[in-house]
């Protein structure tokens, strides 16, 4: 599923190809994702120029003169680039058409990623009024966290996933900065210390600049038909690896399930405090 670093990727890489264009058509052939597509999204958007293109979380805000386009790519969506000359494949759902010729195609096999259109202020929309703080923002802090988790026995890798707590934070990320911060993800959240919470802000930080850096090095990959955007390569320490020898001390990673997510762990490097 795609996180926050590859949804921002993507939202560097249409952006200069999308911004203060004009939709001059729009083509749904699949209305049935997550949420139906509006009935009259082509009635809605023709015309409309696309001011500015924000991430909140791991939605993409499409703003206009007269509303916002929410895209969310679900766990298999991607969105390409590509000529209005491209005829569309299996899974291409929504082509937002420019007039610059440029054709946004929304690709979609499993069908949850979701197309929807507010006219209230992004923020205030139910599937965004709820949200956390951003991972880069100043609220996102360990004061914050600690408050936040004061109290709770919830697992802290759940409470890290929390979209509610903080948003983009999914399975990869979080199992990486819980290593990198020597914090076992069954720790209790109420029993993570202030400390610990400070070098866990720190850590997520770095972790999810670092993926979007590497993601941008590959913008080129938006502008062709391969449906390959430009996701992040970089060496994990212990997401994916259970088995396998620990890159700092050596010794066997270890898996287990955390709030029905596939988590490993070293038992060496993180220990569950007060055990």
């Amino acid at each position: 599923m795609p996180e926050l670093p590859e949804v921002e990727v993507v939202r560097l890489g249409i952006s200069p190809h999308l911004l203060h264009q004009e939709i001059a058509d729009v083509f749904v052939r699949q209305r049935q994702l997550r949420f139906p597509v509006p009935a009259k999204l082509k009635e809605t958007l023709r015309g409309l120029r696309i001011l500015d293109i924000q991430r909140r979380g791991k939605y993409l805000l499409f703003s206009t003169s007269r509303g916002t386009l929410l895209w969310h790519l679900g766990m298999s969506g991607s969105l390409r680039i590509l000529t209005t000359a491209s005829p569309p494949q299996k899974h291409d759902h929504v082509d937002l058409i420019f007039s610059n010729h440029c054709c946004l195609r929304f690709n979609d096999p499993r069908r949850f990623g979701a197309l929807l259109w507010t006219t209230l202020p992004p923020s205030e929309h139910p599937l965004l009024a709820k949200l956390g703080p951003e991972p880069f923002s100043a609220d996102f802090n360990a004061d914050y966290l600690y408050n936040k988790a004061q109290k709770r026995k919830l697992a802290v890798k759940t409470f890290l996933m929390t979209s509610t707590v903080v948003v983009g934070v999914g399975n990869i990320y979080a199992t990486e900065a819980l290593f990198h911060a020597a914090i076992h993800p069954l720790q209790p959240a109420g029993a993570v210390t202030h400390a610990q919470w400070r070098r866990l802000c720190t850590v997520v930080r770095r972790l999810l600049q670092q993926a979007i850096q590497k993601g941008g090095t590959t913008l080129k990959d938006f502008v062709n038909s391969a449906g390959k955007p430009g996701y992040f390569k970089q060496e994990l320490y212990v997401y994916g690896r259970g088995g396998e020898a620990c890159r700092v001390c050596d010794a066997t990673l270890e898996s287990l399930r955390v709030g029905q997510r596939g988590t490993v762990f070293c038992p060496r490097c993180q220990k569950i405090s007060g055990r």
